[in-house]
């Protein structure tokens, strides 16, 4: 449900938001990484989830640009 409600939200975005979410998700999933190689990292799977928002943040983009052609 969780996923879901996620991806309702956006949806709902136009493309600049998208694309300030795209920057904000790339940036936290560079911290994490560095987080990790200097064993500061308590949840790993947080890595996983970030690089899946952004795939799923991306695929929007790729369907709102779609659509408007």
């Amino acid at each position: 449900m969780k996923t879901k409600s996620y991806l309702d939200g956006l949806r709902n975005k136009t493309v600049e938001e998208l694309n300030q979410d795209l920057v904000a998700a790339k940036k936290e999933l560079f911290n994490l990484r560095f987080q990790n190689a200097t064993n500061q990292l308590d949840n790993t799977s947080r890595i996983s989830e970030v690089r899946k928002n952004i795939a799923r943040i991306q695929t929007i983009i790729t369907l709102n640009q779609r659509a408007a052609q």
